[in-house]
């Protein structure tokens, strides 16, 4: 019985041990290699006797970072992994929020690790390998996994000003990339080129149906999207047939006609998610690549990575706005309005998500799981917890959903989920700020900060943003206002805010 994703791994590893499993800029890795390594990190954890708790990893994005994943699963316990470039406040919030158990590092982050406040067993990723495998032990703790049990859990951008923490269960992984790897046809001969960081969800996409079916899993170094000919080559040197990128990712190739100089010569597949995509950069690859199959695909991390897609079957003017689609299969999408009443088809309403890939809540969070992990609004007989997507859309005379934004002041820029509420926060210490409001140009795809304060503090906000905030979180442009605008009921009047500073 396949009830973990461990069982679906050792599988592929029996079928294709000599095939590519991961690869980095630098060198590649067989599955067989790749399971031995992932064997002896779970033995090294599971000799702590820890069961069931987070294990942080704090590792460059590589073929190790893969190993030590699995090696956590193999160890009964569920892995986050840590963005190496965020600030070392925002890392020490998710931290303290954790209270791992372990933390797996590399050692150029020694002194980040010994930094961090929390009490837990600390393991160098080079020390590790000097480990020896404990099968017993393995076999012991693995026959303890319970599909329910936490695979992974992801931080997303939290409205209070803390990263909150997705959980998702070995459960979800299985039956989303199930119905992934079914749809999309993804077999042992698949070579993904993946563009997506390690702590985003998409990347478990294109990761976990590599490893369940045999496919390789290519990690497109960061820097090649600054320089795009080296990407076209590696792509071509890797043998690349299938990419999930975000929108913006895709988008370089039109901005600089890229396809003029050259082209990638194996690609069969071009997935994207993340953000909207806007139709002159697909397009722009329909007209150099008529033949490849395109695919929008959208949902939230809490349902595990994708709810919607939509396979591209017709043609769309620039000015046009792609539809996400239908429902995964396995997975149910309803739209309600404010009252809790499902809308008829062409209104507006907020999307609802149910079925298994729905994620176990917000790890030591229960305020705000209770707050979008909801009983079923159209049916109160049996228990049964929904999603909340926050996401606003309606149905097409296609039975397509389309998406028109977000409920609340969630945005989606550089293809991360963000809370502006994190960014302001971020800010609300700064001396001579009284109150900071993060506005979203989305013509321009630019944040700007609003503030009750003098000009001349504007370094010392860039350098806050520096310090506090990761790249894709820190605004382009700072406006002072000596007083917001407020409403009828005092509070401060966000639309006309908007206004005042884009107009």
């Amino acid at each position: 019985m396949n009830k973990t994703i461990l069982d679906f791994f050792d599988k592929t590893v029996s079928l294709y041990p000599e095939n590519v499993a991961v690869g980095d800029s630098k060198s590649e890795i067989t599955y067989k290699l790749l399971q031995e390594k992932a064997r002896v990190i779970g033995s090294t954890i599971a000799e702590k006797d820890l069961m069931k708790k987070p294990v942080a990893i704090l590792m460059n994005r590589n073929i190790n970072v893969t190993a030590a994943m699995l090696g956590v699963l193999y160890s009964g316990n569920f892995y986050v992994v840590l963005d190496c470039d965020s600030p070392f406040d925002r890392l020490a919030k998710i931290m303290d929020t954790l209270t791992p158990a372990a933390v797996i590092y590399e050692s150029e982050f020694h002194d980040i690790v010994n930094n961090f406040q929390v009490e837990c067993h600390k393991m160098e990723f080079g020390e590790i390998m000097k480990k020896q495998v404990k099968d017993e032990l393995l076999d012991k703790v693995r026959s303890q996994i319970l599909s329910t049990d936490p695979a992974y859990s992801i931080f997303t951008s939290g409205s209070t000003g803390s990263p909150k923490g997705a959980l998702l269960t070995h459960q979800n992984v299985i039956s989303y990339i199930d119905w992934f790897i079914t749809c999309f046809k993804i077999d042992e001969k698949i070579v993904f080129g993946s563009q997506t960081p390690l702590y985003f969800s998409m990347s478990v996409t294109d990761m976990f149906a590599s490893f369940f079916t045999g496919s390789a899993y290519q990690m497109i170094p960061k820097e090649f999207f600054t320089f795009p000919i080296k990407l076209i080559e590696f792509m071509n040197k890797r043998r690349i047939n299938t990419i999930y990128w975000v929108p913006s990712a895709l988008g370089i190739a039109a901005k600089l006609d890229l396809f003029k100089y050259c082209k990638p010569e194996y690609l069969e597949k071009v997935l994207f998610a993340g953000e909207v995509m806007p139709l002159k950069y697909l397009n722009y690859w329909k007209k150099h690549f008529p033949h490849l199959m395109y695919a929008n695909l959208f949902g939230p991390t809490e349902t595990t990575d994708i709810c919607a897609y939509y396979i591209v079957d017709r043609d769309f003017l620039d000015t046009q706005t792609l539809p996400i689609g239908i429902a995964c299969s396995n997975c149910h999408l309803f739209v309600v309005d404010e009252n809790g009443n499902e809308v008829p088809r062409g209104a507006e309403g907020e999307l609802f998500a149910a079925g298994p890939f729905i994620a176990k809540g917000y790890y030591k969070n229960k305020e705000k799981t209770a707050e979008v992990f909801v009983q079923n609004p159209l049916q109160n007989d049996y228990p049964e917890i929904v999603y909340k997507t926050g996401d606003l859309v309606r149905q097409n005379e296609n039975g397509e959903f389309e998406y028109i934004g977000r409920k609340d002041f969630q945005i989606k820029h550089m293809g991360y989920r963000i809370e502006t509420g994190e960014i302001e926060a971020a800010f609300g210490a700064v001396e001579g700020i009284e109150l900071a409001i993060c506005i979203y140009d989305s013509e321009d795809d630019k944040l700007i900060l609003a503030y009750e304060g003098k000009e001349e503090i504007i370094n010392t906000l860039r350098s806050t943003a520096e310090k506090s905030l990761p790249e894709y979180m820190r605004p382009h442009d700072y406006k002072a206002f000596d007083i917001f605008p407020k409403n009828a009921n005092g509070k401060i009047d966000r639309k006309k805010l908007k206004n005042n500073i884009l107009n």
